[in-house]
């Protein structure tokens, strides 16, 4: 097996060139030199750039203008040789092939990085045999790719992956229905990687996310008595008990409130400023009990997140999942994609996404708010009209 691998490897002649190519340049930039796997993903995005039309971003990773750390390049390989390989197997409802979640970049192993390889290897060499500029990628897959370009040159997004994952499936599938991959992207970063799959959501597809914005009314009939709420839309923990009708709907316990309206089908998206303390945000399920102090977990038909102490961000999963801490956000975008079994959380200010649940829903869910804030509000906001952002225009397009 390991000479069929080197067989399909380059010539160790080749690599060593290119190895020693690279000390050179790195000595004259003084930068470090690349090692074999970032060496492997620069010349991957020369191929793609060659075939695929519109995706001159690539030609900063292969001009080593953006370079990966060697962990990331691993990851990509191994990844992508999974989704290579996923295509002789049936696909998801969704048109994607279904790969395990992402590895830990300290338990891979050289054997299976090797194999990767391999697997694109292979796949490349029919991408070689294509002439130069022939794919063309569909205009939302160009659209991204711009901005990508202009997100990277100002800092926004901190690499280019997802314009080389962009191009790597457009040309893995080279299908006619493209006006929808960057959309299917996202649902499968999603699925196949729970926390912080993607640093930076190209704008194009938060707007197709914010498309999908709704208004959300807190139902004053389930807030906790604890809650002053104002217009339906601020709410913080008063100083006493209110005395209202103990419903069997409303919550007695944890300080939280549900919308009004709950959701059985489509999509749905809508945001809350929670600042820099303790806050709850998510869904519960309609069965999901509300009385008392019980866990509100997915045990107990609940999805969501939770900010204890200021620092400490969680997916209440059982047994919970710690988020790490550069992932906390001030404004808190949540999307619900009934239909696709998905509910994620984004952090509106930087595009960047911080976890996503995915299961099959069955009953309605009711977006769900809590906080323990006695002096700030948590507020529900509508989310901003289509093609606004907090960056200028010239910096999304330059």
């Amino acid at each position: 097996m390991m000479q069929c691998f080197h067989f399909m490897v380059e010539p160790a002649k080749t690599l060593t060139a290119k190895i020693k190519e690279s000390n050179k340049r790195a000595k004259r930039e003084k930068r470090e030199p690349l090692d074999e796997d970032q060496l492997f993903v620069v010349d991957l995005a020369r191929d793609l750039n060659r075939v695929c039309q519109r995706s001159s971003v690539l030609e900063h990773i292969w001009g080593l203008d953006d370079t990966w750390p060697s962990s990331l390049c691993r990851l990509f390989i191994l990844q992508w040789a999974a989704m290579l390989e996923s295509k002789k197997r049936p696909m998801q409802t969704d048109g994607w092939p279904e790969i395990d979640e992402v590895k830990n970049p300290d338990v891979i192993n050289e054997q299976d990085l090797l194999q990767a390889k391999t697997v694109i290897l292979t796949w490349i060499k029919d991408l070689r045999a294509q002439p130069e500029q022939s794919v063309w990628p569909g205009e939302p897959v160009a659209k991204v790719l711009e901005d990508l370009q202009s997100a990277w040159r100002w800092g926004r997004a901190p690499n280019l992956l997802t314009a080389m994952e962009l191009v790597m499936w457009t040309l893995m599938l080279q299908r006619p229905d493209k006006d929808t991959i960057p959309q299917q992207w996202l649902m499968w970063k999603q699925r196949t990687q729970k926390i912080g799959a993607i640093s930076y959501i190209p704008q194009p597809v938060w707007e197709w996310i914010s498309d999908a914005a709704v208004e959300v009314t807190l139902d004053l009939d389930t807030a906790n008595p604890d809650l002053l709420i104002t217009d339906d839309k601020r709410m913080r923990c008063g100083f006493e008990r209110k005395e209202v009708p103990n419903y069997h709907q409303r919550f007695d316990g944890w300080w939280c409130a549900v919308g009004t309206e709950g959701y059985g089908t489509g999509r749905h998206y809508w945001e809350a400023e929670v600042g820099e303390r303790d806050w709850r945000l998510g869904v519960a399920k309609e069965s999901a009990l509300r009385k008392g102090f019980k866990s509100l977990n997915t045990d107990t038909g609940y999805l969501s997140l939770r900010l204890e102490r200021g620092t400490e961000l969680k997916a209440l999963t059982v047994p919970f999942t710690a988020l790490p801490p550069g992932l906390i956000p001030r404004k808190v975008g949540i999307y619900l994609d009934y239909n696709g079994g998905q509910l994620s959380f984004y952090d509106v200010d930087k595009h960047l996404h911080i976890y996503t649940y995915n299961e099959s829903f069955n009953e309605k869910l009711f977006p769900l708010f809590g906080t323990v804030e006695i002096v700030k509000d948590l507020v529900i906001k509508s989310p901003a009209a289509k093609g606004h952002f907090l960056c200028p225009t010239s910096c999304l397009w330059a």
